[in-house]
């Protein structure tokens, strides 16, 4: 008989049923299986539409008038820093606003399809977010931090919630061409178990690296994994839990299931004609985008618990963070995503399932109503720079109020005003809908419990139905 050592007698004795938990966690999938909530949740999934770059307020939900009439005159006040201020002098938008719908929202030419979806809408033009350059702001928008390296919503989501879906990730990410600045770890899991990070698929018939089957045989594949989960689980035994060999675990037989599951998702052959023609997959400028929201929604349907859309690559043409040719870069990427888009809302709708789901569209910042390159020509050749401290986000279903406008920016659109909703809050509103008191949603690292709105947050009541 052998004599164990002090450390394995306690290790023993504090994961005597480590096997059985991991046999549990590879026939349900501990990360997947979905928990309690705090209270009754009005939706179940979130598809954000991030709109990389910073599309303008000024220029699609916010009309500012003032704007055409002191066009090219300086600004009365000394505009804050944020990262070039080249110029002071007023921009008027290139674009006309129109109201729509029974609520009578404005809503700029550059989005015809969406403006159709008005009435479904909580239009938010008083979002202020705390950073004007792209990766801290990509990270703050993502995270509730300007710092690289902590849980983005995404993660926080299905840590919180788990996921309905055993054969595919809680947390997808669908790339369209573009990566926003700060890289995969807009879509991390920071400090959180590695199991609740995104998985970014990837554009075209192989979504996903590395997925394709290691044996012809599934079954033969199947005895592959039985046995590296009974030697993981004789680690975990022995050791005690280890975050990294968990995540292992998880990882390789969530791949095994996706081998499955990822190609029917994929497969659009059986949607019908009306559907592609909805979302603009057969038209050259909307297909890859139509595409994506298509999948979302399919994703929805699958119980995926968060899905994050990135903005569509156009040749020429930088996401929407349009310095200088805003008129033309703008308008190529509301093309690329106003029917997509309107399409999703639409389909959702008509399925039942914008119900329980919450879409969100925005970027990390808005843009100023200044001039950029104000020397460069007229209207057509010149941008705007970042701005965070006022600009326009919406959402829709899943439990928000639809057809109001919620807060407001100063005459010039710079500055928000009027009920303003910092990143935190918006944060927080969308755990909030989900089912999940952001103040109770917490994981213990250095030293603190952490959580996706810090010590920040506030629920958007105006916001919720």
């Amino acid at each position: 008989m052998s004599v164990s050592t002090r450390r394995e007698m306690l290790c023993r004795a504090a994961n005597g049923f480590g096997g059985l938990a991991l046999l549990h966690m590879m026939s349900a999938g501990a990360a997947a299986a979905p928990r309690k909530t705090h209270h009754e949740p009005k939706a179940k999934s979130v598809i954000f539409l991030f709109m990389d770059g910073g599309p303008s307020q000024i220029d699609t939900f916010d009309p500012k008038p003032r704007l055409d009439r002191d066009h090219g005159k300086s600004l009365p006040f000394k505009p804050p820093t944020t990262v070039f201020n080249i110029s002071d002098k007023i921009l008027k938008s290139p674009f006309s606003f129109k109201r729509h719908g029974q609520s009578g929202a404005w809503v700029s030419d550059l989005f015809p399809h969406v403006a159709e979806c008005v009435d479904d809408m909580a239009i938010i033009r008083s979002m202020v977010a705390d950073h004007s350059e792209h990766t801290a702001a990509n990270y703050f928008m993502h995270s509730g931090s300007g710092f690289q390296g902590r849980p983005s919503m995404g993660a926080w989501a299905v840590y919180g919630l788990g996921s309905e879906s055993e054969n595919l990730p809680g947390f997808v990410v669908l790339e369209s061409g573009l990566v926003p600045p700060g890289g995969m770890d807009c879509f991390g899991s920071g400090f959180l178990p590695a199991t609740y990070q995104g998985t970014m698929f990837r554009r075209g018939e192989h979504p996903i690296a590395d997925l394709k089957p290691l044996e012809s045989d599934p079954a033969h594949q199947r005895r592959k994994l039985d046995l590296l989960a009974k030697l993981n689980a004789g680690v975990l035994e022995r050791f005690g839990a280890v975050s990294e060999i968990d995540a292992t675990i998880s990882n390789y037989e969530m791949a095994f299931r996706m081998q499955k599951a990822v190609p029917d998702l994929i497969d659009i052959s059986k949607e019908t004609e009306a559907t592609r023609k909805l979302y603009g997959i057969d038209e050259e400028i909307t297909s890859e985008f139509g595409r994506e929201c298509l999948l979302a929604r399919r994703l929805v349907e699958r119980g995926v618990r968060f899905i994050e859309l990135l903005t569509p690559a156009r040749k020429g043409i930088d996401r929407w963070d349009q310095h200088g040719s805003l008129e033309s870069g703008h308008k190529v990427n509301a093309q690329s995503t106003d029917k997509p888009i309107a399409g999703l809302l639409k389909d959702l709708k008509s399925r039942g399932l914008l119900d329980r789901t919450l879409v969100v569209w925005g970027g990390e910042f808005g843009r100023t109503p200044c001039a950029q390159f104000p020397d460069g020509g007229y209207v057509s050749h010149v941008g705007r720079d970042h701005n965070p401290f006022g600009f326009t986000m919406w959402m829709a279903g899943g439990g928000v109020k639809p057809g109001i406008v919620h807060g407001a920016t100063d005459d010039y659109g710079y500055f928000a005003v009027e009920n303003k909703v910092h990143v935190n809050d918006l944060h927080a509103t969308m755990l909030h809908l989900l089912g999940i008191d952001h103040l109770r949603l917490t994981y213990r690292y250095s030293g603190r419990d952490m959580r996706l709105t810090d010590v920040a947050g506030n629920v958007v009541k105006e916001v919720l139905a």
